[in-house]
């Protein structure tokens, strides 16, 4: 990674825990520069588009402008977290005019190809603490093979309802600009559940919560949870379900820049196919190794998070289910937390690989019939 513009030193110096169940040390945070910003993206009436069955186009919407940030910066690591229907992530002052573009031109291209309207905003982070919130970044390791941002504070909440609002807007690009998605794929099927349910899982504080109760009630579910199998990874040890062609092809070719759609079908397709012959016989191509690849994939998958509430999706046996619903309904009616849960049959997997010989490609889980945005509807009807 290279720090000769000096953007990437910080969040490059803040170490890396592993231990999930540690998430609530106030110690491995650090507070973000002031002169920072936050992007902030969403899919207006994401709702609507899970009611009809878009679950993958919404996916794809918010792990774009992952992609499209990330390539802008040329590779470079930043923080980020996908929330399912949008994603968020702070950048440095020396990178905002290019995140700033790379945004603009995703939602255009989510307009264009996916049909869904995104908000899009740049929030600077003295704006966040203007208001008395704070943005305090940390770097979770999940694997040896890459890291990812865990955020808290208080400030990316008051940060989306600003944008929500109008505030701080990026206004799209014009009709027809194509981002830089490289790297950007779906070629996984759905993942069923093996324990008996996918369960989405998002809890945030309660409006006045002692922060001492909203800490203990997470690290609470968070031991719950790393009780069960796998610490109820949806991801199968042998890696997702894989079939050609995939399911995910159309959304790929309108990823892809330059000619015709038909064109860029056809690319996919032969593409895909080469892929899914290497992957389905284990042939090993150069460096590129299936079993190791794999084994990557599981362990590079973002099934658990943190962005000032805790995000999972958990593949659950129906006695954890229980277990997580009553200690969920018993914060909630102390005024400790607000939650939203939802049940689904199968995860789903969306892919930022930007070279399959590097071990940091990373995999963004949601559930496969609504996932986080109707984790979200719940957590709006819930009674704080």
């Amino acid at each position: 990674m290279s720090t000769s513009d000096g953007s990437d030193i910080f969040y490059g110096s803040i170490p890396v825990f592993r231990g999930f169940a540690s998430l609530m040390d106030p110690d491995l945070y650090s507070p973000l520069p002031d002169d920072w910003s936050i992007g902030i993206a969403d899919i207006v009436e994401s709702t609507k588009a899970i009611a009809q069955a878009r679950y993958k186009a919404v996916n794809m919407a918010g792990a774009a402008v992952i992609a499209a940030v990330t390539n802008a910066l040329d590779g470079r690591e930043f923080p980020f977290v996908f929330g399912g229907d949008g994603a968020s992530f702070a950048i440095s002052p020396a990178d905002c005019e290019r995140a700033r573009n790379a945004l603009a031109a995703t939602a255009a291209w989510v307009q264009d190809d996916l049909d869904l309207v995104m908000r899009v905003a740049l929030v600077p982070v003295a704006a966040v603490r203007a208001q008395g919130f704070d943005l305090r970044v940390a770097r979770f390791g999940p694997s040896p093979n890459l890291s990812y941002a865990m955020f808290t504070g208080g400030g990316l909440g008051w940060a989306e309802a600003a944008m929500k609002r109008g505030e701080f807007a990026v206004e799209a690009a014009p009709s027809g600009t194509q981002p830089d998605l490289t790297g950007l794929s779906c070629r996984f099927e759905e993942i069923p559940s093996v324990r008996g349910v996918i369960l989405s899982v998002l809890i945030v504080p309660g409006r006045d919560a002692e922060p001492a109760l909203f800490r203990k009630l997470i690290e609470d579910v968070v031991a719950l949870v790393e009780r069960s199998p796998d610490a109820g990874r949806p991801v199968p040890t042998g890696g997702p379900p894989l079939r050609w062609p995939p399911a995910g092809v159309e959304f790929e070719a309108r990823a892809q820049r330059g000619g015709p759609l038909l064109k860029r079908r056809i690319a996919v397709l032969a593409h895909t196919l080469f892929a899914y012959l290497i992957m389905r016989y284990g042939i090993r191509v150069g460096g590129f190794v299936p079993k190791t690849y794999i084994q990557q994939v599981v362990e590079n998958s973002d099934f658990r998070k943190y962005d000032d509430g805790l995000r999972m999706v958990l593949d659950c046996t129906h006695d954890l289910e229980r277990k997580l619903t009553q200690r969920l309904a018993e914060a909630a009616a102390a005024g400790v937390a607000r939650y939203g849960l939802h049940r689904q049959d199968a995860a789903m997997m969306t892919c930022f690989t930007p070279s399959a010989l590097r071990s940091d490609h990373v995999h963004f889980i949601d559930g496969a019939r609504g996932g986080y945005a109707s984790a979200a509807t719940a957590l709006k009807g819930a009674v704080a």
